[in-house]
């Protein structure tokens, strides 16, 4: 009987043991299961390190070139053009001419007074022989008359001498129009049997001393790449007469003040808006193929003067608080790692156009930062990766 009993007992000792396992096996199995079905029902997210670096800034613009020295020139009388000597395009030296004016009138006016002046001097003539006819009568009376009239007739004289004097110059100044320095003739005015009709006649341009071209720029962008007068920026000039641009070399000429821009700000609430300052840049170039009015850009890229840890920008949010972002923390568990998000605060943070480098204690460089997410998330939310 005993030796019947004790295989009976090994197989059901072997079939509670089967069915352990199977149970066991189960359990596990379906705690997986389960794990893996809340698993796939979390947010997935994207995430990114952060690089430590610093940002590359781009400055650019575009403008027309405008002559540093520019000169208006008209014909004070405003007299007709008797002959125009230049077109607008001209290179021209100091002393040319430019325009011969049509001075008959001032001519004759020249020559009337000339005229005037010579009768001056017959009338003192005259009064000459009167003191001396005077004298040898021994006359006091007529003698101090005709010294009075001597002395008068003198200052009229002179007085003559200076108006002629002053016509010859004027005659001699605005019969012509002269360039002032060695230049470029960039418009002609006047037409050739008229007068002026209040523009100038001439413009002109000296350019040995170059031309220049003005874009506006963010105050603290210039502060953040520490940009000043005198750099060296390269320039890509369009001219009209030309199929191809080309680039020459021009000099950061000046940095000002601008008026300040205006820009809507999501921290101060809806509808309000912020000043954000400005800065002129001034850029000067010289070359002698330049005339004046050609279309100019530049585009120049500087990395900032700081350094920190960039992220994409699509890693920052925003709440009333302030700047922030998602930061992941990875826990273990018993059948495997949690990752948990966590908002972090930026004390600090600079941006370009497609990068952010900020400032916080409490990110570093191999912490796994939240670019996208496939639901909304919240602080403490648990995540997947994928």
């Amino acid at each position: 009987m005993e030796l019947e009993k004790k295989p009976v007992d090994h197989r059901r000792k072997k079939s509670i043991q089967v069915v352990f396992i199977v149970f066991m096996g189960l359990l596990v199995f379906f705690t997986i299961f389960s794990n893996t079905l809340q698993s796939l029902a979390l947010p997935k997210v994207i995430t990114e390190k952060p690089a430590k670096g610093s940002l590359v800034f781009t400055i650019e613009g575009s403008g027309n070139l405008q002559p540093l020295n520019e000169a208006n020139l008209s014909n004070a009388a405003g007299w007709k053009a008797r002959q125009i000597l230049v077109k607008a395009g001209d290179l021209v030296t100091k002393g040319q001419q430019l325009i011969i004016y049509d001075s008959k009138t001032a001519e004759r006016e020249l020559e009337d007074e000339m005229t005037s002046l010579d009768k001056q001097k017959i009338a003192l003539e005259s009064i000459q022989d009167q003191l001396i006819q005077s004298t040898m009568d021994g006359d006091e009376l007529k003698i101090r008359n005709a010294r009075r009239d001597l002395e008068t007739r003198k200052l009229d004289l002179g007085l003559q001498e200076r108006k002629i004097n002053d016509l010859k110059d004027r005659l001699s100044i605005q019969k012509e129009l002269t360039a002032p320095f060695d230049g470029v003739i960039t418009k002609v005015n006047s037409a050739q049997g008229l007068a002026s009709a209040g523009e100038p006649d001439i413009v002109m341009t000296n350019s040995s001393l170059g031309y220049r071209f003005e874009l506006v720029a963010d105050s603290s962008r210039l502060s953040s790449i520490a940009i000043s007068a005198g750099e060296k920026v390269e320039v890509e000039v369009h001219a009209a007469q030309e199929q191809q641009s080309r680039i020459i070399d021009g000099t950061l000429d000046e940095v000002a003040n601008a008026e300040p821009r205006t820009a809507s700000s999501s921290n101060e609430g809806i509808g309000k808006s912020v000043a954000i300052p400005q800065k002129i840049l001034r850029v000067k170039v010289v070359d002698p193929g330049l005339k004046g009015g050609e279309q100019v850009q530049i585009k120049l890229e500087k990395r900032s003067r700081k350094e920190g840890l960039t992220l994409s920008n699509e890693a920052l949010h925003q709440d009333r608080e302030g700047m922030f972002v998602y930061k992941i923390d990875e826990q273990r568990g018993a059948i495997g790692n949690v990752f948990i998000v966590r908002k972090v605060r930026i004390h600090s943070y600079e941006m370009n156009g497609y990068e952010t480098m900020i400032q916080s204690d409490s990110i570093y460089e191999d912490d796994m930062i939240v670019l996208e997410s496939s639901e909304p998330l919240q602080d403490g939310n648990q995540v997947r990766l994928q």
